[in-house]
């Protein structure tokens, strides 16, 4: 008896602790928070989607990434894990019902949210070198951008199809 109220306590606290969406709170890699993030700074965002029941998916999560956020890569960026038997509709939107593991970068630019993605298991340089050229291709995009504005010109977008907003994925 004992063990089921223990076991009912600790689930229900687990359960408290985890937004609808299925990460934690507090986590640093919430599609949500990485969203904000890329909103506010400007900084590309990176997405990874990947299952609990995919290897190569884990492998990417588990062994891959935290080498990468070792390196101090992913401060360059907004990230987030999606995780897609929990945030299935947001998964699909994002890869389009594609294969998983799959890394996605937007890049907001005047002309549109500009998309790059790198589909199945990852070697670490692989991850690491496609990071560091999209966050180049940023930064030569806003810097050619800010060359051509003249004075005091609107600002204009083309409706190209963003990352989607944690909203649109609810």
């Amino acid at each position: 008896m004992t063990s089921l109220a223990l076991a009912t306590i600790l689930q229900a606290s687990i359960l408290a602790t985890t937004t609808a969406g299925g990460a934690s709170a507090n986590s640093v890699d919430d599609y949500a928070a990485a969203r904000a993030k890329t909103t506010k700074t400007g900084q590309p965002i990176v997405i990874l989607v990947g299952a609990e029941w995919c290897p190569a998916c884990v492998e990417m999560k588990q062994k891959v990434m935290p080498k990468i956020r070792k390196q101090g890569i992913l401060r360059r960026v907004a990230f987030a894990n999606v995780n897609l038997d929990r945030q299935n509709k947001l998964a699909k939107q994002l890869t389009g019902g594609g294969p998983i593991p799959q890394m996605i970068m937007y890049r907001k630019t005047r002309r549109g949210w500009l998309r790059r993605e790198l589909i199945g298991g990852q070697s670490p340089k692989t991850i690491e070198n496609f990071i560091k050229q999209g966050v180049e291709l940023d930064a030569a995009t806003k810097k050619a951008e800010a060359a051509r504005k003249p004075a005091g010109e609107s600002k204009q977008v083309r409706n190209n199809k963003p990352a989607p907003t944690p909203r649109q994925a609810s």
